[in-house]
C-alpha cells in the first residue's frame, strides 16, 4: 500500500492571532459546534437508558455491548484520520462532512429491524461523531488561545453534562411514550444535527490557503487494524469463543502485529496520521495515558450505571435516566469553575489531579453498592464521579494543545481523543465481557445455594422480563446483577488512580498566550 500525493486547494486554519477573533465571534463559532457535539453524545447516552428494550425487542443480549461498542470502536480509530483530513480539505468542509454522516447513520439505526442492522448502523455513526469529537476542540484551539482556552473548554464540558442528562431523561422519556418507543433515540438526532449544521454554515468562517500534503494510507489502515483487532478480541471473548482459543490468541497477534507495524509506518510516513514527534514530548504522552485511562472510566458509567439502576433497583427508564442528575449537575459545575480558574491564573495541573483522584473515590462508592442501596447513596457516588470528570477531561486536552508546536495541534487533538475513546471502547468492551461472565457465575451459585431447578432458559432480555419471573427465579437475577455491576465498577477503580499518577508526572508548562511556540 503506497501514500498518494494530494494537493490540496482548500483551507488549512492559520493561527488565530491572524484571524483576530472577538469574544462575540467566537460564541457564535461555538454555538454551532456546541450543538453538534450534543448532538454526538446525546447519541451516547440515550442509548444506554433504551438498551435494556431494544435487546428485549431486538433480541441478542450477548451482542449488547456491541451497541455501544460499535460506535466507540469506529468513533476512536476515526478520530486521528479526521484530524489529518481537516489540515488537508479545511475544517468547515470536514465538520460538515462528519455531521453529515452521523446524522444518515442515526436515521438508518432508528430503522433497524435486527440486531445486526442497529451494531452496523451504530459503526457508520461512530464514524461521524469522531469527527464531530476531534473537530470541535481542533476548530476550537484554532480560534483561541490557550491560557483563554479553559474557559471555552469550561462550556465545551457543560454541553457534554447537559447531554449526559438530557439523554438519560429524554431516552426514557421516548421509550415509555405510547406511540415512539427507542426507535426516536436515534432520530432525535435529526433536529439537532440541522441545526448545528446551519449554524455552522453561516457562523464559520475560516480562511483558505493552499497547501501540499499526503494522505498516510498505511498509517491508517495498520491504526484502525489494531485497535479494531483488540476490540474484538475483548467483545467476543468469553462467550462467542473462549479466551485461549485460537481466534482470541490469533486476533491479540494480529493486533500487536499490526500495533508494530504502525510504528513504523509512522515513522517513514511523510505526513503521519500520528507524528513520532508527539510520542517524544512528554506531556502530550502523559495526557493521552491519563486520558485513556479517565475514558475506560467514563464509558463504565455511561453504560453500565443505567442497567444497574433498572435491572438491580427496577426504576423505569426515566427514572434512571433522573438518577444521572447528580453526576450531570457535579460535571457541569466543575467544568465550568475549573476552566475559569485555569483562565484566571495559568494553573492547570492541580485539576485533572484531584478529579481523577474523585473519580476513583465515587467508583469505588459505587462498588460497595448491593441490591438495597439507597437512592441517596448512588446520587452521591454518581455526583462525586461527575465532579471529577469535570475537572480532568477539559484540563487533560488543554494541556496537550499548549504543549505542541502550533502545526501540530489539530492531530496532538485528535490523538488525545483517539486515546480517550480507545480507552472507552476497550472499558466498555471488558466491562461487558466482565458483566456477562459474573452474572452466569452468580445465577449458577445462586441458584445451586436456593436449590432451584429450571427447566428452560431464563429470560434476561429487558427489565420488565425480569420483573415478570418467578419472585425466587427474579431474587437470583437481581442480586446475580448487583453481584456484576459491584465488580464492573470495582475494576474501575485503579484505572482512574493510575491516571491520576500519570497526571503527577506532568510538568505544568505556563499556558501561552500569543504565538510564542510551548517550551521544550
Amino acid at each position: 500500500m503506497t501514500e498518494a500525493g494530494i494537493r490540496s486547494d482548500v483551507p488549512h486554519t492559520p493561527s488565530p492571532q491572524r484571524r483576530g477573533y472577538t469574544h462575540r465571534e467566537i460564541m457564535q463559532i461555538l454555538s454551532g459546534l456546541l450543538a453538534a457535539m450534543l448532538t454526538s453524545m446525546l447519541s451516547t447516552s440515550v442509548v444506554g437508558t433504551a438498551l435494556p428494550t431494544i435487546v428485549g425487542e431486538l433480541g441478542g443480549q450477548e451482542q449488547l455491548s456491541w451497541v455501544a461498542a460499535a460506535y466507540l470502536l469506529t468513533m476512536t480509530v476515526s478520530v486521528p484520520l479526521w484530524g489529518k483530513l481537516s489540515d488537508l480539505f479545511g475544517r468547515k468542509r470536514t465538520f460538515q462532512l462528519a455531521l453529515v454522516t452521523f446524522t444518515l447513520a442515526s436515521v438508518a439505526a432508528g430503522m433497524s429491524q435486527s440486531m445486526g442492522m442497529l451494531i452496523a448502523a451504530r459503526a457508520v455513526q461512530g464514524v461521524g461523531g469522531g469527527g464531530i469529537m476531534a473537530l470541535v476542540q481542533v476548530i476550537l484551539g484554532d480560534v483561541v488561545e490557550p491560557r483563554e482556552r479553559g474557559r471555552y473548554n469550561g462550556y465545551v464540558g457543560a454541553v457534554f453534562g447537559v447531554s449526559t442528562i438530557a439523554g438519560p431523561l429524554l431516552g426514557g422519556l421516548l421509550v415509555d411514550a405510547e406511540g415512539l418507543g427507542w426507535r426516536w433515540c436515534f432520530y432525535l438526532a435529526l433536529p439537532f444535527a440541522i441545526a448545528a449544521f446551519v449554524v455552522v454554515q453561516r457562523k464559520l468562517r475560516l480562511p483558505y490557503v493552499k497547501r501540499d500534503a499526503r494522505i498516510d494510507w498505511w498509517g491508517a489502515f495498520t491504526i484502525t487494524g489494531a485497535a479494531a483487532s483488540l476490540m474484538l478480541v475483548l467483545s467476543l471473548g468469553g462467550h462467542e469463543f473462549a479466551w485461549d482459543s485460537p481466534w482470541s490468541l490469533g486476533l491479540l497477534g494480529v493486533s500487536a502485529v499490526l500495533g508494530v507495524a504502525a510504528v513504523f509506518a509512522e515513522r517513514r510516513a511523510a505526513d503521519p496520521i500520528l507524528p513520532p514527534r508527539l510520542f517524544r514530548d512528554r506531556t502530550f504522552v502523559l495526557t493521552s495515558i491519563a486520558s485513556h485511562l479517565l475514558g475506560i472510566a467514563l464509558f463504565a458509567m455511561m453504560i453500565y450505571l443505567p442497567q444497574y439502576l433498572q435491572i438491580v433497583k427496577g426504576m423505569t427508564p426515566m427514572v434512571s435516566g433522573l438518577m444521572t442528575l447528580p453526576m450531570v449537575l457535579s460535571h457541569v459545575l466543575a467544568s465550568l469553575v475549573s476552566g475559569r480558574l485555569v483562565s484566571r491564573y495559568g494553573r492547570w495541573k492541580v485539576y485533572p489531579t484531584i478529579g481523577l483522584l474523585l473519580v476513583a473515590a465515587g467508583l469505588a462508592l459505587l462498588a460497595g453498592l448491593d441490591a438495597g442501596a439507597s437512592e441517596v447513596v448512588i446520587g452521591i457516588g454518581a455526583g462525586v464521579v461527575g465532579a471529577g470528570f469535570g475537572m480532568s477531561m477539559p484540563t487533560l486536552l488543554l494541556a496537550a494543545q499548549n504543549a505542541v508546536e502550533r502545526r501540530d495541534m489539530a492531530v496532538a487533538t485528535a490523538g488525545v481523543g483517539f486515546f480517550r475513546s480507545l480507552g472507552g471502547a476497550v472499558g466498555v468492551a471488558a466491562f461487558g465481557a466482565i458483566l456477562t461472565n459474573r452474572v452466569h457465575d452468580e445465577m449458577t451459585r445462586l441458584l445451586a445455594a436456593a436449590h432451584i431447578k429450571l427447566t428452560g432458559t431464563v429470560d434476561l432480555g429487558t427489565p420488565e422480563a425480569i420483573r415478570g419471573l418467578a419472585p425466587a427465579v427474579r431474587h437470583v437475577v437481581v442480586h446475580a446483577f448487583a453481584d456484576a455491576m459491584s465488580t464492573v465498577f470495582l475494576v474501575a477503580v485503579p484505572t482512574a488512580l493510575l491516571g491520576a499518577v500519570a497526571v503527577a508526572c506532568l510538568r505544568e508548562l505556563p499556558l501561552r498566550t500569543g504565538a510564542s511556540s510551548p517550551s521544550a
